[in-house]
């Protein structure tokens, strides 16, 4: 069923968090945050407020939205980032540059260490602290370390340069202890940067409590300037003070789950971290029996989620003790290859990330049971219809085959891929058909089937050809021939080209046309045939762009390829500039010139 916006409008929570647009094909194209998910979310939908022409374009077109709740609107910030950095949403145009929020880096591996602005997370046995969203109160907040604790600024290779030049400007206004010099001992300097770290892991309170009683001392001096500096450094540490939990500080990869269930069902959060930053989250739902407890529906899902994901994180937090703890661990370490931790927080940033993973089930649990279910019916719902139609036990994976051609040229095939009701697009297969000439459907579904079924085994549990009983038996051909035994059946359509039944065991199934299965065949039917249209069209475009390349001087094999990967049609290689063509890799300025009139001064 259609996503209804006004109805999900009404059930959007007045809680900080970000919220993510979807258009019609379910792509992201726009996240933002919001300090009242309820109140921000809805001014896109209303027709009275002034949103500006970009903003108007993209509100057509939405067709859902979806959101995860924080604890604040500073989480949300950095949780937006981090989900346009990984989905790089096309209406987020302010923010599609490779800005970073930034780190302070301690360089606890040389002899004399340094405190620094970082703008990425490397592994270089360094301390990092953050990231933060203020990169004006980062720095101030360095500049603070600097002056307070003497660390130095410069970036010479201590000991081995000591001594060999003079003291920069810092030691003389005594900002730094001259560790260049050897004025200060390795020890000394080594108690500065442990109060500094101390200070960087949260111990604030002397560091306010000095900086209050300087400002205080300068204002009873009347020394205004000085105050009003150590007043601006206050709220910058104030500022960086933020912990933020939606970002862990480790380079560790980890997922986050938690649950919440009613009396009938429960709905599991998965908070997906990687390389320290929280790059997006899934839900699932469960329908469970009265009176199941959280711990077991817990362990129940751990073994179902993990045997089919094909990536293990190191660790994974939880909200609830298992009894299968040891022996979950122990498989999904033998899965992973590397030790794996499972672990249930409960102190500190780690549980604060277990509650926000459970809230947001919470929340999914109540406003959007009945569109999970839905969804349900649609897809793994769908899946048993067709079980049901064609008599098997179950279908969990079905591939679907088309074949597309213009009067036999460039014949291509497609394979598109469905899992529990869903494109498994991962999973896309396309082929170029060799050893057929012209225009033969069969033929080229023959070779098809045959490169696909002899080649690797990860098998359907059903295989749909894009036609009847003709393409059915060139699959059931191709089975026996390399010894393969899958459920093969047609999609067959009407003569206005429209779905109306389903071709099984010599036998035309009609189907309800108002039935989630239906619906599904039509679904993998149009898809098949789009994947199929769409490759058929791309190397179309290819081979108009190599025959005419062909006629340019000094355009051999090498430069074509070059020109083709950077130019996607004839009419943007006609529209560059001489020196945009020379920037193509393998290109000159002499070729520029040849590829630039070929397409202008000889054809005017």
């Amino acid at each position: 069923m259609a996503f209804d916006i006004e109805e999900e409008l009404k059930k959007l929570p007045a809680k900080p968090g970000v919220y993510l647009m979807h258009d019609e094909k379910d792509a992201i194209i726009y996240v933002g945050k919001a300090i009242s998910l309820k109140n921000r979310v809805r001014q896109y939908f209303q027709s009275s407020r002034n949103k500006g022409v970009k903003i108007e374009q993209m509100v057509t077109h939405i067709t859902r939205f979806e959101y995860i709740i924080t604890d604040s609107e500073l989480e949300a910030l950095v949780l937006e980032c981090n989900l346009i950095k990984e989905h790089r949403p096309k209406y987020n145009t302010m923010l599609m540059d490779d800005k970073a929020y930034p780190f302070i880096k301690v360089t606890v591996q040389e002899e004399y260490p340094r405190v620094l602005l970082a703008r990425q997370m490397r592994k270089d046995r360094a301390k990092y602290y953050g990231p933060y969203t203020s990169a004006g109160a980062v720095k101030d907040t360095i500049d603070l370390i600097h002056k307070i604790y003497g660390i130095r600024t410069c970036n010479k290779a201590l000991p081995k340069m000591q001594g060999k030049e003079r003291p920069c400007l810092n030691y003389h206004i005594h900002q730094c202890p001259a560790p260049c010099q050897g004025y200060i001992t390795k020890e000394e300097y080594g108690e500065s940067i442990r109060k500094a770290l101390s200070f960087l892991n949260g111990n604030y309170s002397m560091i306010l409590k000095e900086l209050e009683e300087k400002m205080q001392t300068a204002s009873e001096n009347l020394e205004f300037e000085k105050a009003i500096e150590y007043r601006e450094l206050l709220n910058s540490v104030s500022k960086i003070a933020q912990k933020q939990k939606i970002t862990s500080s480790s380079m560790e990869d980890k997922d986050v789950i938690a649950l919440a269930a009613d009396q009938e069902d429960a709905v599991v959060q998965i908070f997906f971290i990687r390389e320290g930053r929280l790059i997006g989250r899934d839900h699932f739902c469960l329908h469970i029996a009265a009176g199941e407890e959280k711990k077991e529906i817990l362990s129940v899902f751990l073994k179902q989620f993990y045997a089919g994901t094909p990536y293990i994180p190191r660790e994974l937090m939880i909200q609830y003790e298992i009894e299968e703890k040891e022996l979950i661990e122990e498989w999904l370490s033998a899965r992973r290859g590397q030790r794996v931790h499972i672990c249930v927080p409960k102190k500190g940033e780690k549980e604060k990330l277990v509650e926000l993973a459970m809230k947001n089930a919470q929340l999914v649990l109540i406003q959007d049971k009945e569109r999970i279910r839905r969804e349900e019916g649609r897809t793994i719902g769908a899946m048993k219809e067709i079980a049901k139609l064609l008599g098997l036990s179950k279908i969990d994976r079905v591939e679907a085959y088309d074949i597309s051609n213009i009067s036999g040229f460039q014949t291509v095939g497609s394979m598109v891929v469905y899992e529990k009701g869903r494109p498994k697009r991962s999973d896309y297969r396309k082929f170029r058909i060799k050893g057929v000439r012209g225009a033969d459907d069969y033929a080229s579904m023959e070779e098809m089937l045959t490169r696909r079924l002899s080649h690797y085994e990860n098998y359907p549990d059903l295989i749909m050809m894009d036609g009847g009983r003709g393409q059915v038996n060139i699959a059931l051909k191709v089975m026996e021939a390399v010894g393969v035994k899958v459920p093969v059946c047609g999609m067959v359509k009407d003569d206005r080209h429209r779905t109306r039944g389903i071709y099984f065991n010599n036998v035309e199934l009609p189907i309800e046309r108002d039935s989630e299965g239906f619906r599904l065949v039509t679904r993998i039917q149009d898809e098949a045939h789009r994947f199929a249209i769409e490759y058929h069209r791309s190397l179309r475009s290819k081979e108009q762009v190599h025959s005419v390349l062909d006629d340019i001087p000094g355009i051999g094999p090498a430069r074509r390829k070059a020109l083709m990967k950077e130019f996607q049609t004839l009419g943007d290689m006609k529209l560059a500039s001489i020196e945009e063509l020379a920037a193509v890799p393998g290109m000159n300025m002499g070729a520029a010139r040849k590829v630039f009139d070929f397409f202008h001064v000889d054809n005017e």
